[in-house]
């Protein structure tokens, strides 16, 4: 691909034309067809094209897409040209022109810059290119692509995702940085070839950033955190997740700067220990969203300290931190009331969720105390909580009637009694759409009857629950036609046959 030719995405029409540059024409049969391809992305502006013009969408028979290509009783050509001199360049100011162009998407923007050299002036105007996102042309996006756009846009720019641009490096995104000092949003989620230098661009040129995705950015350490506590201040999501070199060093340096962060994604990050999160609670007073998932070094002594410092907590993902207790539990009972979920969630909408699977030491005493301090509740995930009885379902049934979902997959000590409380509740009445009992080995057929008054559950995870049979299964869908029922059945290992010896083998184990 030569260089003035960068391309977005992997059609031989989605081509960009470099500053200055006047785009290829629409390889194509004739003008005509190429138009009539224009708005397949924006029907809408098609429509605000027409209305612009004075035509009453009721007399204009080309307005379907049959009629785009072969011709209507008024003539396209009339209305849109080759040349500058179109009927639509002619009655159209070009602000309005702009106005129009800001609906489409960048696939046809780049059809529009195609078409004449008005247009292409106007398709490549930095106004319409405010929010990019090229995670569907990641295979082909190159550092030189991105240096264009940026030299493009320039300050109009406010939102760019290059997720799984693994071609981007750290000199494009300098170039970036120095020409889109207003962008707010970026995401460079899995753009593995980034270091420790891109942050330093960014905390240089790039003050007004409020969120920032480096999940997957491996090469990033401490220095990255340092250098965006001093140039970012206004941050207010980071996504650090499987960047395995933060410590608590990093974390300390990027608090001290960013004190309006409101949600702190750390998956994976296996060296952080309780004292990263005593600077988190020491700075960080506005943090609405927190995730330590897989962080396995944090106890006990971590959550309380983020509990007691960050009340504002709606959303915290604990999931993998094995060694955290009932004393967890207690913390958040007492001191973040506005907690809705115990799993992850975007933290765009602040939702109330709690994960806490696999810490296999939560007993149904903290459950039990969680469930009366935090009845806004939403979602939960306890997958092997394998300490926790009926009495959980009890105690949320009783308290938390804004639940949705809940995973108990792997709990084996959950009942059928456990469910008839669950489903006779006010959240099983109401709100209850997703229930997870995979492996929970003595749920059986009357558990299904229970849910039968769940009218609003839309998914059921059953697998390897072997008391749970097809027929069961059967008349709880006649009840609940809409449910999505994901179940497993092993093969029934086949008689002896008669004369025959040594041990038979099912179906599954014949073809291992």
């Amino acid at each position: 691909m030569a260089a003035s030719e960068p391309t977005l995405g992997t059609g031989r029409d989605a081509q960009l034309a470099s500053p200055g540059q006047r785009a290829l024409p629409a390889p194509c049969d004739s003008g005509l067809r190429a138009r009539s391809r224009l708005f397949g992305h924006g029907p809408a502006a098609f429509k605000l094209l027409l209305l612009c013009l004075g035509m009453r969408a009721t007399s204009c028979r080309f307005l379907k897409s049959t009629d785009l290509v072969s011709g209507s009783p008024l003539t396209l050509a009339e209305v849109f040209s080759n040349n500058d001199e179109g009927l639509i360049n002619k009655k159209l100011p070009k602000e309005l022109l702009l106005r129009i162009f800001s609906f489409l998407d960048i696939v046809t923007l780049c059809r529009c810059a195609q078409i004449s050299k008005a247009w292409n002036i106007l398709a490549l105007d930095g106004s319409n290119w405010q929010r990019i996102d090229l995670f569907n042309f990641q295979t082909d996006v190159e550092g030189r692509v991105v240096e264009n756009i940026s030299k493009r846009c320039g300050g109009f720019l406010r939102k760019l995702s290059l997720r799984g641009c693994i071609g981007v490096g750290d000199s494009s995104l300098k170039t970036f940085a120095q020409n889109c000092r207003n962008i707010e949003h970026l995401n460079l989620n899995g753009c593995t070839k980034i270091t420790d230098s891109t942050c330093y661009s960014l905390s240089r040129f790039c003050s007004k950033l409020k969120h920032l995705d480096l999940t997957s950015c491996v090469s990033i350490t401490n220095s990255s955190l340092k250098g965006i506590s001093e140039g970012c201040r206004n941050l207010e999501y980071l996504n650090l997740s499987w960047c395995d070199q933060i410590t608590k060093d990093g974390i300390e340096a990027l608090v001290r700067g960013c004190r309006g962060l409101k949600a702190l994604l750390l998956r994976g990050c296996t060296q952080l220990e309780d004292e990263a999160l005593k600077h988190i609670q020491n700075y960080c007073h506005e943090l609405v969203s927190l995730n330590l998932q897989s962080c396995s070094r944090v106890t006990d002594e971590g959550v309380v300290q983020i509990c007691r410092g960050c009340h504002r907590l709606q959303a915290l993902c604990l999931s993998g931190c094995s060694h955290l207790t009932d004393a967890s539990l207690t913390a958040l009972a007492l001191n973040c009331p506005r907690l809705h979920h115990y799993l992850f969630l975007p933290c765009t909408s602040h939702p109330r969720i709690l994960e806490a699977a696999r810490c296999s030491h939560l007993t149904d005493a903290g459950f039990t105390l969680l469930a009366r301090n935090c009845h806004d509740l939403e979602k939960m995930d306890l997958e092997e909580c394998v300490l926790i009885t009926d009495s959980t379902l009890i105690q949320l049934s009783v308290h938390c009637p804004k639940l949705q979902a809940l995973s108990l997959s792997h709990c084996e000590l959950i009942t059928d009694d456990g469910i008839l409380h669950l489903s006779n509740s006010t959240c099983g009445h109401e709100g209850l759409r997703v229930l997870e009992l995979d492996n929970c080995l003595l749920i059986t057929d009357v558990a299904l009857e229970h849910l039968e008054s769940c009218r609003g559950l839309e998914r059921l995870e059953l697998y390897d629950c072997q008391q749970v049979t097809r027929a069961g299964i059967k008349r709880m869908r006649a009840q609940l036609p809409h449910v999505k029922v994901h179940a497993y059945f092993a093969p029934v290992t086949p008689p002896t046959a008669v004369g025959g010896s040594g041990q038979r083998l099912c179906r599954c184990c014949v073809i291992l």
